[in-house]
């Protein structure tokens, strides 16, 4: 046999691995390359705010295209700077879990596909993959269930920052959303760390519109009629200063008696009020309607006064 033929044999032998199996591995992680540069952009073109128009630009239009068709709880009244803030963390937080998402998934299939052009059997690293993803899976089992409801609460519009919620065990103004932890402050200023698959239910005071309560009691022997009448003329008046009219939604609405006491009858008033602005609302009407309850001669309940005159045997 010949030099000539020896080297010949070895070229053929050892083609695949110099020459076909390189080229195959570098397709891959090319294709893989390029398929993540575009997911990528088009996550990051979906999740983008749009710049807004020279003329007739509104809040509204320059919603991110990942968001347009999801739910949207914001009402046509509330849109400001800070609404349009909202919306592009939420999208650029979903945007961010997608782009991880695509690249572990090419990452994965880039592996796999070096693997077997190796002539690597992949069936047993798939079979260990999935035993460890199971025993992982159980382990973190607390993780992964923060992270899906993290996801959930994004795409649902659950709440935003600066939303006032109540989360059961803690409750206040949200200062971040996380895929795993959200953070609230309370009012007393107490920062909360709350993990997101531990919410059972949330209760949020600064969606769409809020509503102002006013309980107003008055003494048993009053002139109720009256003392309506004079609530309602003073909560109109109160809110007809434009810095109140502004964060009202509605008119006071007198709903009558609520309750009856053995000292004390008490009127239930309701004003439909912008988000966050209900409790404002709240101490400005009882402020007017006592200085107008106290002008009006419309007794208040003293059970106080009562109970220490009954100790004296008056």
């Amino acid at each position: 046999m010949t030099a000539q033929h020896i080297a010949f044999e070895w070229t053929e032998t050892n083609r695949e691995w110099i020459i076909e199996n390189p080229i195959r591995i570098a397709t891959y992680i090319i294709v893989a390359l390029i398929l993540r540069f575009l997911l990528h952009r088009a996550i990051d073109r979906a999740t983008r705010r749009p710049q807004p128009s020279a003329v007739g630009s509104e809040v509204e239009t320059r919603k991110p295209a990942l968001l347009r068709h999801l739910r949207e709880k914001t009402p046509s009244t509330a849109r400001s700077a800070a609404v349009a803030e909202r919306r592009a963390q939420r999208a650029k937080t979903i945007g961010s879990v997608l782009k991880s998402t695509v690249s572990i998934i090419l990452l994965v299939w880039v592996v796999l596909s070096v693997l077997s052009v190796l002539g690597v059997n992949i069936a047993p690293f798939i079979a260990s993959a999935g035993i460890v993803g199971l025993a992982i899976g159980f382990g973190a089992q607390n993780l992964v269930r923060d992270f899906v409801s993290g996801v959930f609460m994004l795409l649902e519009d659950q709440y935003g920052v600066g939303d006032i919620v109540d989360l059961g065990e803690a409750s206040g103004e949200v200062e971040s959303v996380g895929l795993r932890i959200t953070t609230l402050r309370d009012i007393d200023g107490t920062l909360w760390y709350v993990r997101n698959g531990e919410i059972i239910r949330v209760g949020n005071m600064s969606q769409e519109y809020a509503v102002a309560r006013v309980e107003l009691p008055v003494a048993l022997g009053a002139d109720l009629d009256r003392a309506q009448a004079v609530a309602l003329e003073a909560a109109n008046e109160a809110l007809a200063d434009d810095a109140a009219a502004a964060d009202v939604l509605g008119v006071p609405e007198m709903l009558g008696i609520q309750e009856v006491g053995p000292d004390q009858v008490t009127l239930r008033m309701t004003v439909k009020t912008k988000p966050n602005a209900q409790w404002a609302t709240q101490r400005l009407l009882r402020r007017a309607v006592l200085a107008a309850y106290d002008e009006n001669g419309i007794s208040l309940p003293h059970p106080l006064s009562r109970l220490v005159g009954a100790t004296r045997g008056e």
